[in-house]
């Protein structure tokens, strides 16, 4: 387990903290690279906090376990958190994760402001203690799937592994798709290699394959030797999950893991707030920051402002969701309820399909938006 230290701007005696818990993949078989970057937008936002006199003077103080993509391991993080007098939580990036973590958090009447996971079902039943930044799954693969269909594409095959969050992505693309007569073809990566996967991609006529596994095996694998068989020159290569967003992507696979569209939560342009951090967030990456570095940050601001207003009582905290209205750095944030969702919603932050241009790996395009 891992707890950072304070900011400097945080000095304290003991005790006098406002302490947030936070959920973060920062080991295998997490997903890494999306850990390091929420952590990074949820550090920095503390940091600013402190840095402007912290929470009626306490300095905020943000208390980091590591959940490794582990459901288990997310729910003991959630019981040590709050044995520990947290305030809230904050975080997590793995929709099935983050399921975990929000249902210990429901039965435990702990606030939890989930920064990243998209899976509709986030809790089985309605909740007043949870609420969400990231856009639910259903609204950003729809848009996916309009996408899909604007440039042609009605023959669809998923490279798919067992997870409640895969499986759900599918049926959305499914329902989408068949509305406009198209059809998903499932490639079940339990029994298939890269490939058999090309295979099935000829066999089914398939225009477009989509990644819905794990990163970097089997996806990275899975893009190459598609990449590389000449029979599916033409076969467009998506992941909607957003596995092209990191630099390892662009590392592990070069020009091959170009023109790959997938889904980020940012606006076309950011305004003042939104540049002014994304600066701050480079120099503390020492890379561009992806938009889950900007999730972390808007939660934490977020927090921060309820708890100015509302104090660090837990009840008072979930009462407020609905009265949230705080400026982020991807527009301004209020929850709300949305039907088929059981959490308090931001509905909607701004939803983009892009890729890498293969003419320059490290510049994105935007393809559409929503």
């Amino acid at each position: 387990m891992y707890t950072p230290p304070s900011p400097p701007a945080a000095k304290r005696t003991a005790g006098s903290s406002v302490r947030i818990g936070a959920l973060v993949p920062l080991t295998r078989p997490g997903w890494v690279e999306a850990g390091r970057h929420l952590l990074a937008g949820l550090e920095l936002a503390v940091h600013e906090v402190n840095d402007a006199g912290g929470i009626g003077g306490r300095p905020l103080e943000l208390v980091v376990r590591d959940t490794a993509a582990d459901p288990q391991r997310a729910a003991a993080a959630v019981d040590e958190l709050a044995r520990m007098g947290v305030a809230a939580l904050a975080g997590e990036y793995h929709s099935v994760v983050a399921r975990a973590a929000a249902a210990r958090a429901d039965s435990l009447g702990l606030p939890f402001l989930c920064s990243s996971a998209v899976l509709d079902a986030l809790t089985d039943q309605p909740t007043e203690w949870v609420a969400r930044l990231a856009p639910a799954q259903s609204h950003g693969w729809q848009l996916y799937a309009d996408f899909l269909l604007g440039a042609g594409h009605s023959r669809i095959a998923v490279a798919a592994q067992p997870s409640v969050y895969w499986a759900s992505g599918t049926g959305i693309l499914r329902d989408c798709l068949a509305a406009h007569g198209g059809t998903v073809i499932e490639l079940d990566m339990g029994e298939l290699d890269p490939a058999s996967v090309c295979d099935q991609l000829v066999e089914n006529r398939a225009t477009a394959l989509l990644l819905l596994t794990g990163h970097p095996e089997p996806a990275v694998s899975i893009v190459k030797a598609v990449r590389h068989d000449q029979r599916l020159a033409e076969v467009l290569i998506g992941a909607p999950a957003g596995q092209p967003e990191f630099t390892e992507w662009a590392k592990l696979l070069g020009d091959d893991g170009a023109a790959i569209p997938f889904l980020r939560y940012l606006p076309e342009r950011l305004g003042p707030l939104g540049a002014r951090v994304e600066t701050a967030l480079r120099e503390r990456l020492g890379e561009a920051p992806s938009f889950v570095a900007f999730e972390g940050y808007d939660t934490v601001t977020v927090l921060a402002d309820v708890l100015r207003s509302h104090g660090a009582d837990r009840a008072r905290i979930a009462e407020s969701w609905p009265r949230v209205a705080v400026d982020g750095t991807r527009g301004q944030i209020q929850f709300s309820r949305t039907p088929g969702i059981s959490v308090w919603q931001w509905a909607w932050t701004p939803v983009q399909v892009v890729d890498r241009d293969p003419a320059e790996p490290g510049r994105f395009r935007i393809l559409h938006t929503g």
